[in-house]
Formats: structure tokens, C-alpha cells, sequence
């Protein structure tokens, strides 16, 4: 089989024969092509999907406390996100603004039922109130 460096460097003419930095004038009119593939790179095989590892871990006590772990840091989040839904809802709905949307439409583009807008606009403006600390 052939050397596809000799090839590459055949079609390029006298100017790449000449070596690097000899006659750069006369080998800047003239392009080098580049070396042809002569095979098709394999591509990567897709990885396995993996759930935070939980997959590799063979000791099953390891095994539920890092679940657990999981679980209860996922379980703080959408408690979180909840929280954050409920303060966007109360702030749409909000008469003061110009652009104030009402509950079916917040119930519409949070893919709630209308009374569960309205409970979560409730509970975002309870949210969205100063805190009261007792001294």
C-alpha cells in the first residue's frame, strides 16, 4: 500500500520538494490538497446511560445511603423549584402590574389546573411577604 504522506507530498509539486521555508514566495501560489481518508473513522460508541453511578456500586448498604442521599437532595430541590414556581405565579398574577395574567393563563402555561394556579399564586404571595420576626 502506498504512503499517503509520499502522495500528499507528490501532488503538491516542486514548491513542497523545495523544503519549508525555501522559496515561500513561489509556494505561496500554490495550495497543498489534503491527505485523503482511506477509511472512515468508527464512531464512538454510545456510553451506557448511568444514574449518578449508582449503577457500579455492588454493596447494598452503600448502595441505599447513597440513594438515600440522592433521593433526599432531589426530593429538597423540587420542594425548591415548587417554591420558586409559586413566587413567579404570584408575581404574574399580580393586579399592580400592566401585564398581569390571570389564572387560567398562568394554570395554561404552567400546565396546572386553574385551581391549583390559584393555590400557588396563594401561597407565592405568602412567600413574597416581608418576614415577621418576633423579637
Amino acid at each position: 500500500m502506498p504512503d499517503s504522506h509520499a502522495q500528499a507530498s507528490d501532488q503538491s509539486g516542486p514548491a513542497a520538494a523545495a523544503g519549508p521555508g525555501a522559496g515561500a514566495g513561489a509556494a505561496s501560489g500554490r495550495r497543498q490538497r489534503p491527505v485523503q481518508l482511506l477509511f472512515e473513522p468508527q464512531a464512538a460508541e454510545p456510553e451506557p446511560e448511568r444514574f449518578f453511578d449508582l449503577e457500579s456500586i455492588d454493596d447494598p448498604a452503600e448502595l441505599l445511603r447513597r440513594s438515600t442521599e440522592l433521593a433526599l437532595a432531589f426530593r429538597t430541590a423540587a420542594e425548591r423549584a415548587t417554591d420558586f414556581q409559586a413566587v413567579a405565579a404570584a408575581q404574574l398574577a399580580d393586579p399592580r402590574r400592566f401585564d398581569a395574567l390571570s389564572e387560567a393563563e398562568i394554570a395554561g402555561r404552567a400546565d396546572w389546573t386553574p385551581d391549583y394556579a390559584a393555590k400557588m399564586i396563594e401561597y407565592g404571595r405568602t412567600l413574597l411577604q416581608p418576614r415577621r420576626h418576633e423579637d
